[in-house]
Formats: C-alpha cells, structure tokens, sequence
C-alpha cells in the first residue's frame, strides 16, 4: 500500500489549507488514517486520526481548528487546517494503522506546512 500526501504550502497566519493523503488501495483495510507532523529536532506528533468505525482524534494543540476527513471512493483522507499559527509548522505526514499489528506500519511522504506569522 502506498500513501501520498498533497496540499501543504506557504501560508500566513490565520490562513487555511487542506491536505490530502491518497492510498493506492483501500482505506477501509486500515484500522484508521492519522495525519503526524515532525518539526526538524522534535519527537513527531499524531494530530488527528480517523479509525474505520469513524471515532476520530485530535490534539489538543489542533483541537477546534482542524478536521479530519475520509472520503472512501477516493480512497482518501483530508486534513482541513483552518487558523493557523506558526506553531504548526511541520512536514505533515499520513500513516496508516494495520488492524493486524495496530501499529502504524504505512507511512506516505511528507508534504511542508510553513506558516508566517
């Protein structure tokens, strides 16, 4: 299974974007979808994650201003950022987590958030 993350940017503070994380099969095989962001020194984040039976999660750093998303034909889940501040800056990350292990064991590639304050 392959993930591809898309839609991260530049983008002033208060600003708004979307990221989308695309897999190669089928969503439903995942236990659940997380978005991660890793800031270059730091211990990588789980943001927000989506699980198959829909119970979602968020940070509470996150909490309010961003929203998690699946859309099963597309075999995609979003990331709706909305006010942004500069703390979140990062390389965004999807994952998938294997019902079998409940690991995180399909990470796609990062795609760069940078928000100027």
């Amino acid at each position: 299974v392959q993930l591809q993350a898309s839609g991260g940017g530049l983008v002033q503070a208060g600003g708004s974007l979307r990221l989308s994380c695309a897999a190669s099969g089928s969503i439903y095989n995942f236990y659940a979808v997380g978005w991660h962001r890793q800031v270059a020194g730091k211990q990588r984040e789980l943001v927000a994650s989506i699980s198959r039976a829909g119970r979602i999660r968020y940070a509470d750093s996150v909490a309010g201003r961003m929203t998690i998303s699946r859309e099963y034909a597309r075999n995609t889940v979003y990331l709706q950022m909305n006010n942004l501040k500069a703390e979140d800056t990062a390389v965004y990350y999807c994952a998938a987590q294997s019902i079998a292990s409940g690991q995180y064991s399909y990470w796609g590639n990062g795609t760069l958030v940078t928000v100027s304050s």
